[in-house]
């Protein structure tokens, strides 16, 4: 009998956890998910500008504005949970040719891992510790927030563009730029890049009043 209430509770749980990982919430309402601190969360989106916040909540909070009701309609979030923390989609066929006027904001735990692939938009991280791998095609990704001794990797590059990483007391431009500093003290890994555009990196060097020297 045991062994029975096992198995069907077991087959329950299994039901949930597919339901909940299919579930797709339209842009024009907020959603919120379980999300544990240092967990990786793994973002795919079509064009938008993307503000991602750390954030002292155990979950990941999600709302957007978008300039019309038709793209509000259309744009669709999609979260499935993963063996060590989950996958957001920003789903949306009409964002090909443009974001539309569409911004998400995304709420996470302060110490989180973050995986972004955007084909074009902007990227912006702000109070959020952990991994950073974000490639964007055609935009920015700004990330404030940087303290020099947290990572122990730091690795920024574009194709046509130009590098500003203030926090590190350095600007590049041009192409074929990239900006790399290796800490063996650090915690965290940093890889940014972006085919065509701009990647800023913020934080206490420029809060402290030192100058970012162009190369």
């Amino acid at each position: 009998m045991r062994s029975v209430c096992c198995a069907a509770g077991a087959a329950l749980l299994a039901y949930s956890i597919a339901g909940f990982a299919q579930t797709k919430t339209p842009c024009s309402q907020t959603v919120s998910y379980p999300l544990q601190s240092r967990a990786t969360l793994m973002i795919d989106s079509k064009p938008a500008g993307l503000h991602i916040v750390g954030t002292d909540r155990v979950a990941i909070h999600v709302s957007c504005s978008a300039s019309s009701d038709e793209t509000a309609t259309n744009v669709a979030f999609h979260f499935s949970p993963t063996a060590n923390g989950g996958k957001l989609s920003i789903e949306g066929p009409h964002l090909q040719h443009g974001n539309n006027g569409l911004e998400v904001k995304i709420e996470v735990p302060r110490r989180t891992n973050l995986s972004i692939r955007m084909f074009a938009g902007q990227v912006t991280v702000e109070e959020v510790k952990g991994d950073k791998d974000i490639e964007v095609g055609a935009g920015q990704i700004t990330i404030s927030s940087i303290h020099d001794g947290d990572y122990r990797n730091v690795d920024a590059s574009v194709s046509v563009g130009e590098v500003q990483a203030r926090a590190f007391g350095t600007d590049k431009g041009g192409f074929f730029r990239n900006f790399s500093r290796k800490n063996s003290n650090g915690d965290y890994r940093l890889q940014t890049h972006v085919t065509t555009g701009q990647i800023e990196l913020l934080g206490n060097a420029e809060q402290e009043g030192q100058a970012a020297k162009p190369d």
